[in-house]
């Protein structure tokens, strides 16, 4: 083997080929984790109107690691995330030494019972909130249903002059509606929007001209409803 100098030439020339390669690797190596490249801009936009500046200034100040070159894209919009009113944080580079960050917000659709807030998209988010919203309560993983459901409860009562402030759902699905006017109804597991549009109109029509407080309107029957009025009295017999 020694003694073929072609075979000895072509090896010389891998090795030659290879450490330079790993030389030039080095360079790179070394210029992408040298200082410099910081990020010395950041750069946040988005409508904010939970999101505090003093908040994201503390994330870019303590959660923001490496250079332009190494800073870990998901770790710093991970880091942006944690804030409780932000759903979604965009990060991405600009030459030579700027991240533009795109921060979008949570809004607010209602309580999830005692324990943090649902979304409009249906989203749980841990956050407080001064905000007057109805609340909802379900289980676990229920949230996005619960949200689409009380939208639908809305627009079916909006026509009567009432709003839903608490819904219920249990685990065996049946639903529970209190109103803003301090009436709750029991809705059951099957025909919900069909027996709260039934309500609905006869609240318009012939409930909310009774002389009595209402309590609780149990709407679970097929052609009907039972209604509790702890004032009313029945007349005496004749």
């Amino acid at each position: 083997m020694w003694d073929n100098h072609k075979l000895l030439g072509g090896v010389a020339s891998v090795l030659l080929w290879v450490s330079a390669l790993l030389l030039v690797w080095a360079g790179v190596f070394w210029l992408i984790h040298s200082p410099l490249f910081p990020v010395k801009k950041i750069s946040i936009e988005g409508r904010m109107e939970r999101v505090t500046p003093v908040q994201l200034r503390y994330i870019a100040e303590h959660e923001l690691r490496g250079t332009f070159f190494t800073l870990d894209i998901d770790a710093t919009r991970q880091a942006f995330g944690k804030l409780p009113w932000v759903k979604e944080a965009q990060v991405r580079r600009r030459w030579p030494d700027q991240l533009d960050i795109t921060v979008s917000e949570h809004k607010a659709l209602a309580r999830w019972g005692e324990n943090g807030l649902v979304s409009t998209e249906g989203q749980w988010f841990d956050a407080a909130s001064d905000q007057s919203l109805p609340v909802l309560s379900g289980p676990a993983g229920s949230e996005a249903e619960m949200a689409r459901a009380l939208e639908r409860f809305k627009a079916i009562l909006a026509p009567a002059g009432l709003a839903p402030v608490r819904v219920g759902m249990n685990e065996r699905r049946a639903w529970r509606i209190g109103l803003s006017n301090g009436v709750e109804l029991e809705l059951g597991r099957s025909d919900v929007d069909a027996r709260l549009a039934r309500f609905a109109q006869s609240w318009t029509t012939t409930l909310a001209a009774l002389p009595y407080r209402i309590e609780t309107v149990d709407l679970r029957y097929p052609n009907g409803y039972a209604v509790r009025m702890p004032d009313y009295k029945a007349p005496p017999a004749q």
